[in-house]
């Protein structure tokens, strides 16, 4: 297990069948009300949030904290009111029509030296009259963060150690599952909050919460049951992960 990295949690929903979208991939909007407080209340509790590019093009957008109390306890904690929301994406080619670009977060982009220089590119097309200082490394993220292995990849470990330096503590992972399978296979995450949504969307194409290879089953990652509870018809199920003799 890495060090000095941010305590990670993965927050996702899912139906009672186990996918996180239907096989077309499409933005997964099947939660209830309570399920998207509950993302809310996680997304407060953390430092900062990361999503992947996929998830992002799904969405359009990412979920700000809004509820008074829970930017009250933001503000009384010493926090800035919103996360840092974090895109990680290899080649960084990101749509900048994307209302996420226009959200009040600070965005940060984790790529490859090949995404930073893209965005380096795109920053000399645009007009003179965009300024930037030398934090901003692109209008539209506040931070570029390039941690890589010799092969070109995005090195996961080294960039959440990196985080651990940049003051984020508790990071909440949000998707895809591509992304997820990533964390796992590296042991990076600490805890999961998984709600099962009652509806079964089935599809042998239809993405999962943990994508990847996938593990045999004596070696598979364990997992704690920590609280279970239901909320009419949504079932909410948070995980510790095991480690070592538990």
């Amino acid at each position: 297990m890495v060090q000095h990295r941010p305590y990670t949690t993965v927050v996702l929903a899912m139906s009672a069948d186990g996918k996180i979208a239907d096989f077309r991939r499409s933005p997964a909007r099947f939660g209830s009300g309570a399920d998207k407080a509950h993302l809310e209340q996680q997304i407060a509790a953390s430092d900062a949030v990361l999503f992947g590019a996929g998830t992002l093009r799904a969405y359009g957008t990412t979920l700000t904290v809004s509820h008074p109390a829970l930017l009250e306890q933001r503000k009384q904690e010493g926090k800035p009111l919103q996360p840092v929301h974090i895109v990680i994406s290899h080649s960084a080619k990101l749509n900048p029509d994307l209302k996420f670009f226009r959200q009040p977060v600070r965005r940060w982009l984790l790529t490859t030296t090949a995404g930073a220089n893209f965005w380096q590119e795109r920053l000399q097309t645009l007009p003179a009259t965009v300024e930037t200082s030398a934090q901003d490394c692109s209008p539209e993220f506040e931070r570029i963060l390039v941690l890589e292995t010799p092969a070109g990849e995005i090195d996961i470990c080294a960039a959440l150690q990196h985080l651990g330096t940049l003051h984020i503590t508790r990071l909440a992972v949000l998707g895809g599952g591509k992304l997820v399978a990533t964390f796992v296979e590296s042991d990076l995450i600490d805890e999961f909050w998984f709600t099962i949504c009652p509806l079964i969307l089935g599809g042998t194409a239809a993405p999962t919460p943990v994508e990847g290879q996938g593990f045999l089953a004596n070696l598979a990652p364990k997992l704690e049951l920590i609280e279970v509870h239901t909320v009419e018809q949504e079932v909410f199920l948070h995980y510790r992960r095991q480690r070592g003799n538990g």
